[in-house]
């Protein structure tokens, strides 16, 4: 993983990154009342026509909601759709506000995910990391139209941080995306665990104090 450019650069991902993920509490939290198991509702949600307008921004959380409604016979208000939907995001990071402290005076840090309009609202108002990101470093799917591995979304990033793509490494835990990364040149790393996360970025010359890797 060496490298002969020098980070300065380092871009998250979120999910099952900095945010550890139950898909079987929104599985089970959206199937209460209907015919279909909680894997076949999930599956269904995935495969919807409209997932990737979703997930890209091109529809409202209210017309997302209504539309699975009609589809799936989902008998949830929007407000209980919108609180089990968010039950798949865990309530303690995996990662530590610490570490993007830290790694925030030397480094330019980034958000780089996949996510859709109701859960950008309730990471951005739960979670104490996201402070450590200014808002235009925060590369969101539903923001800006693609999604990963769509080259486009890791340029935007990019050019958020205003670097190039030698001198920057993208983190996620999807091997696929992790390869668009390094298509463009930048550093990639796929997270396993808090641990080999700071071994590899340690191999790429990213200096950590050392009260942050205990």
């Amino acid at each position: 993983m060496s490298r002969t450019g020098k980070i300065r650069a380092i871009i998250f991902d979120i999910g099952r990154v900095i945010i550890q993920l139950d898909l079987r509490r929104v599985q089970v939290g959206l199937s209460k009342g209907l015919p279909l198991s909680p894997e076949e509702l999930w599956s269904a949600v995935e495969k919807d026509p409209r997932w990737n307008d979703w997930q890209e921004g091109r529809m409202s959380a209210r017309d997302w909601h209504q539309n699975l409604s009609n589809r799936l016979g989902i008998p949830l208000t929007f407000e209980q759709f919108t609180t089990v939907w968010n039950s798949t995001l865990d309530p303690e990071p995996i990662l530590s506000s610490e570490l993007f402290e830290a790694l925030a005076k030397k480094y330019c840090v980034a958000l780089l995910s996949n996510t859709d309009k109701i859960h950008v609202a309730h990471i951005e108002a739960s979670y104490d990391f996201v402070r450590h990101f200014p808002p235009a470093r925060r590369i969101y799917s539903c923001s800006i139209g693609v999604s990963k591995p769509n080259p486009l979304i890791y340029r935007e990033a990019l050019r958020a941080c205003k670097v190039k793509a030698g001198e920057a490494v993208y983190i996620d835990d999807i091997a696929a995306n992790v390869d668009a990364a390094r298509q463009l040149g930048l550093a990639g790393i796929q997270f396993q665990s808090p641990t080999q996360l700071l071994q590899g970025l340690n191999a790429l010359g990213v200096e950590i104090p050392i009260s942050v890797t205990k």
